[in-house]
């Protein structure tokens, strides 16, 4: 639905940083807001672990497990196409995975249910779509909503 040439990205405000860190705080602290996890991936360029709150979703018959990013093309995303992989954290619950991006065309049954399950968090960030939009609509968003497959490598 972005119609410059840079990728589609909305910064939170003041306030829902201020609300993502406290959640990101909780999630390390053992704490899951609704299956809320810490997300850490390191950056492509300072080489550190960034971390920033994220809503896994859990979808289909085989429960792959995935990341979407409401926001867009956020430096998380950005991070995780170098990276290939991060890790999930709840408390001491540490997931490693890797993460394979989903073509657009592969996304509209992922964005659907995550917007059905999550909506009332990130309906904000869709300009306008929504889980109950056509799957036209829905497969136009597609491009501004990055999507990654992850495959937890091992628990610790």
């Amino acid at each position: 639905m972005s119609t410059s040439h840079s990728p589609y990205y909305l910064k939170g405000g003041r306030i829902n940083v201020r609300l993502n860190s406290v959640i990101g705080w909780l999630a390390r602290h053992g704490v899951s807001l609704m299956g809320s996890a810490e997300l850490s991936v390191r950056g492509r360029k300072s080489g550190k672990m960034q971390r920033i709150p994220v809503n896994p979703y859990t979808h289909g018959e085989d429960q792959g497990q995935y990341l979407v990013s409401a926001r867009g093309h956020s430096q998380w995303v950005r991070n995780m196409r170098v990276a290939g992989g991060g890790e999930l954290r709840v408390g001491r619950k540490v997931r490693e995975f890797t993460a394979v991006e989903v073509p657009d065309a592969e996304k509209l049954p992922l964005l659907r249910g995550y917007l059905e399950k999550w909506g009332w968090e990130v309906n904000q960030y869709f300009q306008g779509v929504t889980a109950g939009s056509s799957d036209a609509e829905i497969l136009a968003a597609a491009p501004d909503h990055p999507v990654f497959r992850i495959t937890v490598q091992k628990k610790r």
